[in-house]
């Protein structure tokens, strides 16, 4: 008699759960409990036989024999999202769903996403912020936008734009702590930092040139924009990120704390899951996001 296939909803616990090597991340992901996740992943692995994870208080591992089922559950799932996606809808189109950074879907998408709402009537847009990998196709996501310092040969992925480094403070600290020439003494001043970014104060000084500032110390963020409005309450200087940081500096929100820009290492990627060709709705979105970073000054 052949094996019996388990459960679809248990095999779906099992991706998320190997793919975040975490019960509670993808209870997270699926809106489940940990323990909803963590019951689950038990009763397939009795189903079949083997254990999938190590548990320990170290964290959650696969084991050997978990690897390597995931590789095929992965496969399988990519293949019925990839069948189901290809499925023609009554109107001829559908949602496009989109993953990006938080800052940047705040700051440089949204502001701008009413332009292809107007090219683009009746297509529905989902736009996800979570700080988590993709994975294409099975998250159901149709692009990312992800900042990356090496680019990936692959036809899926499209250069947008660098970010260009400049310090930032509120017009009132500059005010209070200016030299005559107009900057701040950096050395002095209470540097905001952002925990999550991988680029920051560092790389600002080795591409001015600086030598001999000691970038630690301060206060620190776990969000580009929370670590910004930090700024903007007067609280110290942030690393502007352009284009992030460009309305601020347009408004005068923030203002310049030294005359030195610099040039990240990284840029942001638009990334397309590689069935999207059948859709015209997403090529259009690729296209437009494309033609949108075309227009940034200053890239």
């Amino acid at each position: 008699m052949p094996p019996r296939l388990p459960p679809l909803s248990a095999l779906r616990l099992f991706e998320a759960a190997g793919r975040h090597q975490s019960f509670k991340r993808a209870a997270a992901e699926l809106h489940l409990t940990p323990s909803a996740v963590s019951h689950g992943i038990v009763g397939l692995e009795q189903t079949l036989g083997v254990a999938l994870f190590t548990r320990s208080p170290q964290g959650l591992t696969l084991t050997p024999e978990g690897v390597d089922y995931l590789a095929y559950v992965t496969e399988a799932f990519s293949l019925l999202l990839t069948g189901t996606r290809r499925l023609p809808t009554p109107d001829a189109s559908r949602a496009i769903a989109i993953t990006c950074a938080p800052t940047l879907a705040s700051r440089w998408l949204l502001p701008r996403l009413d332009m292809f709402m107007r090219r683009m009537p009746g297509v529905d847009i989902t736009v996800d912020t979570s700080r988590r990998q993709v994975g294409f196709p099975t998250d159901g996501f149709d692009f990312a936008i992800r900042l990356s310092r090496a680019p990936v040969a692959s036809d899926t992925w499209h250069r947008l734009f660098g970010e260009r480094f400049v310090p930032v403070c509120s017009p009132a600290y500059l005010a209070m702590h200016a030299r005559e020439d107009g900057t701040v003494d950096l050395r002095e001043a209470t540097r905001i930092h952002v925990s999550s970014a991988s680029e920051d104060w560092q790389v600002w000084a080795e591409g001015a040139g600086i030598d001999d500032f000691d970038t630690r110390g301060g206060l620190s963020f776990d969000s580009i924009q929370l670590a910004f409005e930090a700024a903007m309450a007067g609280l110290g200087i942030v690393i502007g990120r352009r284009p992030l940081v460009d309305e601020y500096l347009a408004t005068g929100t923030l203002v310049p704390a030294h005359d030195v820009t610099t040039q990240s290492q990284g840029a942001y990627w638009l990334i397309s899951a590689p069935d999207i060709e059948p859709h015209p709705e997403c090529v259009a979105f690729r296209n437009w996001v494309i033609e949108q970073a075309g227009t940034h000054q200053g890239e």
